[in-house]
């Protein structure tokens, strides 16, 4: 029986038409394409579980900071299989790897994916929170939690103090967003996740000079 994403999908969208934007249905759609571009590179993976999964593994969200955050994979896990049991054409034995592959993809809980289908997923879900769109995400929940764009006496975070992203903004880049290509688990994905890095660093170098322009052409 053939899987119908399509299906899945205008679920999906109905669910999540009022949700923030750095988790909204196109953050879905971006990682679905992310983890079909995977899958498709690496071979060896089940799509119907792979992009199921990928299609409802946001189902929950909290805002940041919130202590809930942590339980939103398990709970977005636990709808998407009463949505995949609804359907009578998606396998029934693929659910509860569906179901796996949701749970384990969280940043918070840093767990680590023993399965094909789960790296994908976890990579594909933090490749899109890197590059230029992992930029706009960070400033734009930046924004939503009415955070300082950065630490006016220490904006790189370059002194002895810590980074604190419930604060500033720009702090979220340096604590996540430079060091998620650390835990890429397949090639493509690692390759990527180089290049959407190397742009990070470009843009902080070009934010240095405007932030940090003193006039008199010195920098």
């Amino acid at each position: 029986m053939t899987v119908n994403l399509e299906q899945i999908l205008g679920t999906v969208e109905l669910l999540l038409h009022n949700q923030s934007p750095a988790h909204d249905f196109q953050h879905i759609l971006r990682v679905y394409r992310n983890a079909e571009m995977i899958s498709k590179k690496e071979g060896g993976a089940d799509l119907d579980i792979v992009l199921a999964a990928a299609l409802l593994h946001d189902l929950v969200v909290y805002p940041k900071g919130s202590t809930k955050t942590i339980n939103s994979a398990d709970e977005s896990a636990e709808i998407a299989k009463k949505i995949l049991s609804e359907y009578k054409w998606y396998p029934a034995e693929k659910i509860e790897k569906v179901v796996d592959v949701i749970r384990i993809h969280s940043y918070s809980k840093k767990l680590t994916p023993s399965t094909l289908e789960g790296k994908i997923l976890q990579d594909a879900d933090r490749l899109d929170a890197i590059g230029a769109i992992g930029i706009a995400r960070t400033f734009s929940v930046g924004g939503s939690e009415n955070r300082s764009l950065y630490n006016p006496k220490d904006p790189f975070c370059e002194s002895d103090r810590k980074l604190d992203d419930t604060r500033w903004t720009l702090d979220h880049i340096k604590k996540k967003l430079l060091i998620l290509k650390n835990s890429m688990h397949t090639k493509t994905a690692k390759e990527i996740a180089e290049q959407r890095t190397d742009f990070i660093e470009s843009f902080l170098k070009q934010l240095r000079t405007e932030i940090l322009y003193k006039g008199s052409g010195q920098q």
